[in-house]
């Protein structure tokens, strides 16, 4: 067997169909678009408009609200907290930061932030440096004895109407 001996299986290439290249082919004269008009030609974009009429979508009202200075932050159980340290992933006697939560991949990324929820239970005397906490989860910590240092971040002025952290 040489190279230019090769060739594809039989059927499995087709040749494109080359459409408004006479009648007889069987896509001729209006290209498989219908007949006249404005639909049959190219670079039309007609889709939402209705004759002359207010479309539907300007007919309703709006609704919602983007708030531009929400944040995302990063949610973190205290079960999965306590299962990351009872696996020896983190080590509970060091301070807990959120770049120590994502180098032993306990969270993806920080997002905004990290807000632990006080989902589950934590047995272990912990310190973390983090975003947010709910009333629950700071609770439970310092139960267990261990304390919560919140990160205060800044929120600089608006910039081409986008908020950016400092």
């Amino acid at each position: 067997m040489k190279l230019n001996e090769l060739s594809p299986k039989a059927g499995s290439q087709k040749n494109r169909t080359r459409i408004g290249r006479g009648i007889g082919s069987g896509k001729g004269k209006t290209g498989g678009r219908g007949v006249k008009g404005q639909k049959s030609r190219t670079g039309v974009s007609i889709n939402g408009f209705e004759g002359g009429q207010m479309p539907l979508y300007k007919r309703m009202p709006k609704r919602g609200f983007n708030n531009p200075f929400s944040k995302n932050f990063t949610t973190l159980t205290l079960a999965r907290l306590q299962k990351a340290i009872d696996t020896k992933q983190i080590d509970a006697k060091k301070e807990i930061t959120e770049e120590l939560l994502v180098s032993t991949k306990v969270i993806r990324r920080v997002k905004d932030g990290v807000r632990l929820l006080g989902t589950g239970e934590i047995k272990t005397k912990v310190t973390l440096k983090i975003t947010g906490t709910t009333k629950p989860a700071q609770e439970a910590v310092e139960k267990a004895g261990g304390k919560i240092d919140l990160i205060v971040t800044e929120i600089a002025p608006i910039k081409n109407g986008k908020t950016s952290k400092k």
